[in-house]
């Protein structure tokens, strides 16, 4: 089988070999793939410095099962590149891409909201906003879509002055007397800021910190237990010698 110029991005590189490169991409009509780049790490190879994260690129490659090998690849479109927060962002979304698609599973439209969210952290720099975003977007696409616009209780729509229980494996019921603070079942949450995450307008404060919550939790259900090494990346680069409140803090600047 051999295909020719499909969109793809690089999620993953490593050595193989003395003069290759094992690839994970992440593709607009089959899925995630893995690839073997042979020869990409000479220095005459006219792969060098295409071959990296957050490229959009045209690949090509021959070959069925587990691996493939690469037989063409080139730029297409400007270059995006992510510094400082913005790119361990572009980590963590490529990390969990990583863990949560089977290979040789299409998803045309989480492809498109990847592309998306890359564009925004290059363009933008909301970082929260955009992971929230994908986040959302993503277990939508692998089937495990969020309840965000009604009560489950009685079906009821959100109401956005309402305080909710938030069960992630069947989603909001109102709290009728929130102001006892009261054991949740769930994440307690607004109804303004689940009705700000499915309008995907997440630019209060409280929205972002409430949609985080949730979608950590949602995400957890699916990751499990094995931490992030994104995270672990982060927490390495900004420690210091000071208390571990003030990397935690730092770590939750980046939204991831």
């Amino acid at each position: 089988m051999r295909i020719h110029q499909q969109p793809a991005y690089v999620l993953h590189h490593r050595d193989y070999s003395e003069t290759s490169l094992l690839l994970d991409v992440f593709t607009a009509h089959h899925g995630r793939i893995g690839l073997i780049a042979k020869g990409a790490r000479r220095a005459s190879s006219r792969l060098r410095g295409i071959l990296k994260p957050f490229q959009r690129l045209l690949v090509g490659w021959s070959g069925k099962g587990e691996l493939a090998v690469l037989t063409g690849a080139e730029q297409d479109g400007p270059d995006t590149t992510l510094v400082a927060q913005t790119l361990y962002c572009g980590f963590y979304m490529n990390e969990v891409l990583l863990r949560l698609l089977h290979r040789h599973d299409p998803h045309d439209v989480l492809f498109d909201a990847y592309q998306d969210a890359l564009r925004r952290l290059h363009r933008d720099g909301a970082n929260e906003a955009v992971l929230r975003i994908f986040e959302k977007q993503l277990l939508r696409e692998l089937g495990y879509g969020l309840v965000l616009d009604r009560d489950i209780a009685d079906n009821t729509p959100i109401e956005a002055q309402a305080i909710y229980d938030y069960a992630i494996d069947r989603g909001p019921r109102r709290l009728l007397h929130p102001e006892l603070n009261l054991p949740t079942e769930g994440v307690r949450i607004r109804g303004a800021s689940l009705l700000a995450l499915m309008q995907e307008s997440l630019g209060d404060a409280v929205a972002l910190r409430d949609a985080k919550s949730l979608m950590r939790a949602a995400l957890a259900r699916h990751l499990g237990d094995q931490p992030l090494h994104s995270r672990k990346l982060f927490r390495r680069v900004v420690a210091t010698p000071v208390a571990e409140t003030v990397v935690e803090e730092n770590i939750d600047k980046t939204g991831c």
